[in-house]
């Protein structure tokens, strides 16, 4: 995924309301950016780090501008726009960069699917294959080199892991994909410590046939693309 345009730093001086952040910029102009990320950002959002943003040319938008990386002062990357994961994964998928999830024809975004009226993030399809259903998870809590998912308990997230695991037992493949956005973190694991009731899903999902793959990201302000798997421990 290649930034165009290109990609403008600014300073962070604060996030707020959830989907606002005040940065100022090199030349010294203060701008209220949009913020894509409804998370905790736990470590994404320290107030001093340098946040490259992307702009919009669509008019009618009362914020033109988005945040979509965070350099931090220790020289770590991070994607903060949670909206780019799914397009990553689709990019990765039609560049046959993942094998586990190759040899498929058709890729389809937002379909319905489950007893709890989910959108599965995209459904995989091909002849005499079983349909693979993906749902996608960006991955940025970084603590002492593991990524944690989620950062703040997610009764949403619930909700997928239980429809993923209903997919699976009906004879579908189904998919948990962690994409991790953060240059520091190096292994992943479900945040028990912030959301037990999450990590007891992740785990009984997969004794279910759920699949859990996880791909780490390059980043930087020319664009971002997923690379290379990630060890995974779920307890």
């Amino acid at each position: 995924m290649l930034f165009s345009p290109e990609l403008k730093p600014a300073r962070l001086v604060q996030r707020y309301k959830r989907f606002l952040a005040d940065v100022v910029t090199p030349d010294g102009r203060e701008l209220t950016i949009h913020c894509a990320n409804t998370g905790a950002m736990t470590g994404c959002a320290v107030p001093g780090d340098t946040v490259w943003y992307s702009t919009s040319d669509n008019g009618k938008r009362r914020y033109p501008h988005s945040w979509e990386l965070t350099e931090t002062a220790r020289g770590q990357w991070i994607g903060v726009n949670t909206l780019r994961a799914n397009a990553l994964l689709a990019e990765a998928v039609r560049a046959g960069t993942i094998p586990a999830l190759s040899g498929y024809t058709t890729l389809t975004a937002e379909v319905r699917y489950g007893v709890e009226n989910s959108r599965i993030d995209w459904l995989l399809a091909a002849e005499n294959r079983a349909n693979c259903y993906i749902e996608v998870k960006s991955v940025t809590l970084l603590q002492q080199e593991w990524g944690y998912f989620p950062d703040a308990v997610t009764i949403r997230g619930q909700k997928h892991l239980r429809e993923l695991q209903a997919m699976a037992e009906m004879g579908h493949r189904a998919v948990l994909f962690f994409a991790v956005l953060h240059s520091g973190i190096t292994r992943v694991a479900p945040a028990r410590h912030i959301d037990p009731h999450y990590a007891d899903l992740v785990l009984q999902a997969q004794q279910h046939g759920v699949e859990v793959l996880c791909y780490g990201a390059q980043l930087s302000p020319d664009g971002i693309v997923l690379k290379n798997a990630l060890p995974l421990f779920i307890s």
